[in-house]
């Protein structure tokens, strides 16, 4: 039985390429949901209905396991379709977060999110379960997921778009000097984005993301619910509800050769 790992596009693929690394022996499938990308700034009500339509899509490939590698469907749905599924289900979030707590010295965080995903508040509530003294400061950065789906990660106009979110949270009174020394890159897309965000933020500044710690906590719940693959050869499927062909170009920036050949799905 097969791991699912669903996102809004092909974010969530920097979480796939994580989990491939950490449970090698792991069959999975992975969901794109191009057509209807970007999540951020729709509507709870519509996030958790999409988030619904690909748990019955995975839940008919009989996955095991659905890790919702979509920050945005995380923060907005995961709380409500967990319990009407009858397998465990993993977000994003909380793996984030313990990532974010372990790297900041100075228990001071900047979480770059989605809209939809500094609107529900998850990040900074996660954080200060985990460390009630957090100071967290969220910026939504709506052209983000746009920029990295249309193949422009590493272009000026990128570039632009995180000096625009970024720079707010480095300088403080008229003066530059970073107000946080953890930046957590709270939308699976993001990482593509890593080595421009490293370089507004400066060397005083550390970057996390969710993609290992989540591959750690799937890893748990495998072992805790018995569910670890021990026989046969593992197999790897990717779909996509929108055009392949850009699918598979963008994520060949994350997967290189590796990728499996991209299939067509719908939803809805």
């Amino acid at each position: 039985m097969p791991i699912g790992v669903f996102d809004s596009g092909v974010g969530g693929l920097t979480v796939l390429r994580e989990m491939r690394r950490q449970l090698p022996g792991e069959s999975t499938i992975y969901l794109g949901d191009e057509a209807r990308m970007p999540y951020g700034p729709r509507p709870a009500d519509e996030i958790v209905a999409f988030t619904r339509e690909a748990l019955g899509w995975f839940s008919a490939r009989d996955c095991k396991l659905i890790v919702l590698a979509c920050n945005t469907a995380t923060s907005v749905a995961l709380d409500v379709v967990r319990d009407e599924s009858r397998v465990p289900i993993i977000g994003v979030v909380r793996p984030g977060a313990a990532a974010a707590i372990s790297a900041s010295a100075r228990r001071s965080i900047g979480v770059l999110a989605t809209t939809a995903t500094v609107r529900s508040g998850a990040y900074a509530r996660a954080l200060r379960d985990l460390d009630p003294l957090a100071d967290v400061i969220q910026q939504a950065c709506p052209a983000l997921v746009p920029l990295v789906e249309s193949g422009k990660a590493d272009s000026a106009e990128a570039e632009a778009a995180v000096r625009g979110y970024v720079q707010p949270l480095l300088t403080e009174g008229g003066v530059v000097q970073p107000v946080v020394d953890t930046l957590l890159l709270g939308c699976t897309h993001y990482p593509l984005l890593r080595g421009v965000i490293e370089r507004v933020a400066g060397p005083g500044v550390r970057v996390v993301d969710s993609a290992a710690t989540t591959a750690l906590a799937v890893r748990e719940v495998l072992l805790s619910h018995r569910l670890v693959r021990t026989t046969g050869a593992p197999g790897h499927r990717v779909f996509a509800t929108g055009p392949t062909d850009r699918f598979r170009g963008v994520a060949r920036a994350i997967f290189g050769e590796d990728l499996p050949a991209v299939e067509q799905a719908s939803l809805g």
